[in-house]
């Protein structure tokens, strides 16, 4: 059966779908050459090496999560605003563990995809908090809280960390309860 033909696209989906399954560690072109069907030389006329790839993948993988927290977010705002993209935020880092920890890194200086990448979840996040009417120095804290809070968990949770024999998905719907409590908590006076 002739293999289909390869595009830049189809490489970093790939790559992405690998990247989850084997993790960096043993992440390399040629075992996404061998996954492809392809000679390795072949990926190079899609990407600028495995540095190109792995950057590829990063932008990718945080436009993917932020795109699903707008879904999650459309139409809310608030307490249930803020359950929606922790649920949809949980999901997305259990179902692209190789994929992850990229969506964490800052933007590259210079690189104007990476910062519009980046961007796009800031403004979820900033865009969910509105809800709280926070001003100044608060909305920069807030923002801080959600993402260390979300991330902390998450990643503990995608490295097994959470050995326990008590419900995770309980620890998390108490997480996301105090995180909504402390936002109210920070709520101007009326």
């Amino acid at each position: 059966m002739p293999r289909a033909a390869l595009s830049a696209s189809a490489v970093v989906a790939a790559g992405a779908q690998l990247l989850d399954e084997v993790g960096p560690a043993d992440f390399s072109l040629a075992v996404l050459a061998e996954r492809l069907g392809v000679r390795p030389p072949s990926l190079y006329k899609h990407t600028d090496g495995l540095a190109g790839l792995r950057r590829s993948i990063m932008l990718h993988s945080k436009r993917d999560l932020a795109g699903v927290l707008v879904q999650a977010a459309v139409g809310r705002s608030g307490d249930a605003a803020v359950r929606a993209v922790a649920n949809a935020y949980r999901q997305w880092a259990l179902a692209h563990p190789g994929q992850y920890p990229a969506t964490q890194l800052p933007p590259v200086a210079g690189d104007a995809d990476d910062a519009s990448a980046s961007a796009a979840i800031f403004n979820v996040t900033q865009g969910v908090l509105s809800g709280y009417e926070l001003t100044g120095d608060d909305v920069a804290h807030a923002i801080r809280f959600l993402r260390s809070s979300f991330h902390g968990f998450l990643a503990l949770e995608t490295a097994g960390g959470f050995q326990m024999p008590v419900d995770i998905d309980t620890s998390y719907e108490r997480l996301v309860d105090s995180i909504i409590a402390a936002l109210n908590s920070w709520r101007p006076a009326a």
